[in-house]
């Protein structure tokens, strides 16, 4: 009889927060500038230094306890959990043991097999380390303490995920939920996400889960669904050749497809976390905290119950718009100009995703403004342009955020609306085709397809092709 196994699962997810300045100092978060060119004496750990906590870090992180069910700590404090390791200057880490700032929280997700609960032990503030930098052909090692003391909130889960799908599922509705709030971009090809993966395999069934690995720092949802695969078909033959499953903590290498121990798993007692000395406990007042509440945006899932009874679009259309809050405001403010918002979500679903597709972009990168796509629609609806001009004009506009008005009008454009212009035209191609003109008269339909197609090129596409199409069969 073959013998069934559960994966059990639990994630560690660092997000790091949008804050312009570092947690504890005013030096700039800024992503890729130059090694070691936003360092100050406190981030870089200088004796003497003493570090003043930025209020935004709590506020996003309140908001981030709120937005997925937890209770927020009204007095929490900082702790010290001390490690040795180059790109972490002070010898320690500030970050929260004993009060983290949020606990006991829930996101609901959905896969194929329904929706469930995974539930959040607690979510807690802390500093990033620096990086460090691999130099192999010199056989040496640089340290960039730029990215040292940036803001992160950890997002600890129970072990309540069973499989990738799950992860994923929970990844995606913990990154848009941040995104939702502005409180991080959640890039993960930036580091400012990534996650940690606990996981233990045991017999189906059994109330006793088997002993945990951690895998570190994985930044993509390709490798993480990797790296529970590899992890559970490893412990899986540890157990049926005999062997046990260490505790340990395991570096995923996603090119080679295998992982491999870094160190022994730690416990809290060997950092020796003890309160950190230089920074008073944290005071969170039910006035602050109903502030941060009131400030709390619209939320996917509200959303997408609104977007149903107020824009009455189909369901694909909802998932696909609401994905993104900047596509969401995006939709949402072209509609509030042109009132079309059929019109604003094909546009949307259509050539923005095509193009953002093509670009290899991301819906938070679209540039152009509701106000030029509203005017777009109008002019096609108002036929002073047709529809193969508007791609053309919405291909300039979305790398550049053109007038569309003004674009169309400058280039010679607009469409021709003189009929006897139009006529001329016309009488013309079907001078010169006369055999799709003998076609079409004998019951070929199919030729009056072609002879659209002829006197659009010949108007330079500058032409309403029902108007065409209209007077070529009067004057057939």
């Amino acid at each position: 009889m073959n013998r069934k196994y559960m994966t059990v699962i639990g994630l560690e997810v660092h997000v790091e927060l949008a804050t312009k300045t570092k947690i504890f100092c005013g030096c700039s978060t800024q992503f890729g500038s130059a090694a070691n060119t936003h360092t100050c004496p406190v981030c870089t750990g200088m004796p003497g230094s003493l570090p003043v906590l930025n209020k935004q870090v709590v506020e996003y992180a309140a908001a981030v306890g709120l937005a997925t069910n937890c209770t927020i700590t009204q007095y929490s404090q900082f702790d010290r959990k001390n490690y040795f390791y180059p790109d972490n200057p002070q010898g320690y880490q500030i970050s929260q043991l004993y009060s983290p700032i949020c606990r006991n929280g829930r996101v609901e997700i959905e896969t194929e097999n329904g929706k469930k609960d995974v539930r959040i032990h607690e979510i807690h503030m802390e500093e990033d380390a620096g990086k460090l930098i691999h130099d192999e052909r010199e056989d040496t090692s640089l340290v960039d303490y730029n990215r040292s003391g940036v803001p992160l909130i950890e997002i600890v889960s129970e072990p309540d995920m069973r499989n990738a799908e799950e992860v994923i599922a929970y990844l995606e509705k913990l990154r848009l939920i941040i995104r939702y709030l502005g409180a991080s971009d959640c890039k993960l090809q930036e580091g400012s996400m990534r996650a940690d993966v606990n996981l233990s395999v045991c017999d189906a069934g059994s109330a006793r889960f088997g002993t945990r690995t951690e895998m570190k720092n994985l930044n993509s949802f390709k490798a993480i669904t990797r790296a529970i695969e590899g992890e559970r078909a490893r412990q899986i033959a540890l157990i049926e050749s005999g062997n046990k499953v260490i505790q340990e903590t395991r570096r995923w290498d996603d090119h080679k497809e295998y992982s491999y121990a870094m160190r022994s798993k730690e416990d809290a007692q060997d950092y020796r976390y003890f309160p950190e000395p230089d920074l008073v406990p944290l005071i969170i007042s039910n006035e602050w905290l109903d502030e941060i509440r009131a400030k709390q945006p619209e939320l996917r899932d509200e959303k997408r119950i609104r977007y149903q009874e107020e824009y009455d679009l189909p369901d694909y259309d909802i998932d696909i718009i609401t994905g993104s809050k900047h596509m969401a405001d995006l939709f949402e403010a072209t509609t509030a100009i042109c009132h079309s918002p059929k019109k604003v979500s094909n546009w949307l679903m259509g050539e923005t995703l095509r193009l953002l597709k093509e670009y290899e972009e991301d819906p938070e990168d679209i540039r152009f403004s509701p106000e030029n796509l509203a005017k777009l629609i109008q002019l096609t609806d108002q036929n002073v342009i047709n529809s193969t001009i508007a791609k053309e004009i919405f291909e300039v506009m979305y790398t550049e955020d053109i007038d569309p008005e003004k674009y169309a009008a400058d280039h010679n454009l607009t469409t021709v609306s003189d009929t006897d212009a139009l006529r001329t035209v016309i009488e013309r191609v079907i001078a010169d085709n006369s055999q799709s003109v003998t076609d079409y008269r004998n019951g070929k339909e199919r030729a009056i397809g072609f002879l659209v197609g002829q006197t659009m090129k010949a108007m330079q596409g500058k032409a309403d092709p029902g108007t065409v199409s209209r007077l070529l069969r009067e004057l057939l």
